[in-house]
């Protein structure tokens, strides 16, 4: 992990530097980690190139692990953003009791470029419907919760088998 001195020093970090000095952003202990993961879980499934900044954003917020809201972000890629967007939509379908029959192809995000992202989410969001709208973010939760839950039990889980493997020797 980068040290404070390394952060305040980088002068692309400077104008961050009182935003990025909290300890609990790079500590590694289960409740930072968690709350990382669980930060970067949620901010998985926001759609297009802002889920890294969006999991930067809430884990200085939160005060969680940084680098684990960041690097547990990567679940989401082209391989698995179609099935966890169907899985979202059939999550809303469920809570709602709205089936609008879509299909997956439906469900891929259109191409995206720098310039245009902000007015072509909105509008494909929109075709989507309200079980989708409402799948999303209980997703985004759901995912977040079991990912916090995870990490403590195995966080506990090893450090117990730690205790038990000492006090056998």
């Amino acid at each position: 992990m980068p040290s404070h001195e390394t952060i305040r020093h980088n002068r692309w970090l400077r104008p961050l530097a009182g935003w990025l000095d909290k300890p609990n952003l790079w500590n590694i202990n289960r409740r930072s980690v968690a709350g990382g993961v669980a930060v970067g879980l949620f901010c998985g499934l926001i759609p297009g190139p802002v889920q890294m900044f969006g999991s930067a954003l809430l884990s200085i917020l939160f005060r969680v692990n940084l680098p684990a809201a960041l690097f547990s972000t990567l679940y989401t890629n082209p391989l698995t953003i179609v099935p966890l967007y169907v899985l979202a939509y059939e999550y809303g379908a469920l809570v709602t009791g709205q089936y609008l029959g879509l299909k997956a192809e439906q469900l891929a995000l259109p191409e995206l470029h720098w310039n245009n992202w902000h007015t072509v989410i909105p509008a494909w969001l929109a075709t989507l419907g309200q079980p989708f709208l409402v799948g999303l973010p209980l997703l985004a939760a759901t995912l977040a919760l079991l990912g916090y839950v995870a990490v403590r039990l195995v966080w506990r889980w090893r450090v117990i088998h730690a205790w038990q493997k000492r006090k056998w020797k």
